[in-house]
């Protein structure tokens, strides 16, 4: 049975990409250079191998910074998006899950690098609303 092709792309639709399903699973990374990278919490990332993954457009928009000796991370020139990631030696690419314009259909399945966590992280007993509070 064939895997659902998904579209992504950045948050100014600049650069898009395709992918013929996600081959590993979503997990939540939380260590230090993901939370910095992507100025968040942490960034929920899924293995998809390489020839299961082709950039459709603005791919000469497309930045890259080596953030750690041979862990090249792909985002927008313009927007400034984090859209995937890359050893040049695996098999496979990092794709960041939130780029993701459909639905994967599947749910993370771990937290990885929670002892990079630090104190503000901790959202228990903190209040949560469904939209922004006016």
């Amino acid at each position: 049975m064939p895997l659902p092709t998904l579209r992504g792309s950045c948050l100014c639709k600049t650069i898009e990409y395709q992918l013929d399903g996600l081959d590993m699973p979503i997990v939540h990374c939380h260590c230090q250079t993901c939370r910095k990278a992507h100025a968040a919490a942490f960034a929920s990332t899924a293995g998809v191998l390489r020839e299961h993954f082709r950039w459709t457009r603005g791919q000469d928009r497309l930045s890259t910074f080596e953030s750690s000796p041979g862990k090249l991370r792909h985002f927008c020139s313009v927007c400034g998006s984090h859209l995937m990631a890359q050893r040049l030696a695996q098999p496979h690419v990092i794709v960041r899950v939130a780029t993701l314009d459909d639905d994967p259909g599947m749910l993370p399945q771990a937290h990885i690098w929670t002892s990079h966590d630090v104190p503000w992280l901790d959202d228990e007993g903190v209040e949560k609303s469904p939209e922004w509070q006016t």
